[in-house]
């Protein structure tokens, strides 16, 4: 019963975000969101807490899914498919590394591969948001 009210709150924060932020700095979020809790997963599993660190990178993982899950292949093209195609593999060597000897060494490069994905979801954005503007890059948002 607690986890079917968690999912519901859940996912009401996410309908509630889905309206009040933009897409592209939604998706640099998620991605944020994503290295933030495989970070816990991979802290957890070398502090022998497992059960604790299953649920980090299924929470992860369930991030990228939802990112993969709802690309729209029929604007994307190619592109959509290869982010597809990157999601999956981010998702299955999350799950592979997990528990494993070199646990450590796997979990940096995917959270390596996942900033620099989120780097390039950010500077996508704030191309979009200088082309709107109008602008030459000088007035793009400060981070």
């Amino acid at each position: 019963m607690m986890r079917n009210s968690m999912a519901y709150m859940a996912s009401q924060a996410y309908r509630g975000t889905a309206t009040t932020v933009p897409p592209l700095k939604a998706v640099s979020m998620l991605i944020g969101g994503a290295i933030t809790l495989l970070q816990k997963a991979l802290a957890a599993q070398e502090a022998r807490r497992f059960e604790e660190g299953h649920e980090h990178l299924v929470k992860a993982t369930a991030i990228l899914r939802g990112l993969s899950h709802n690309l729209d292949f029929s604007k994307g093209g190619a592109l959509a498919d290869r982010l597809y195609q990157t999601y999956s593999a981010l998702i299955l060597a999350s799950l592979r590394a997990y528990g494993r000897p070199h646990a450590r060494e796997n979990f940096r490069r995917i959270i390596a591969a996942l900033t620099e994905l989120r780097e390039a979801w950010e500077f996508v954005e704030a191309s979009a948001w200088i082309r709107k503007a109008g602008g030459s890059g000088d007035s793009a948002p400060k981070r």
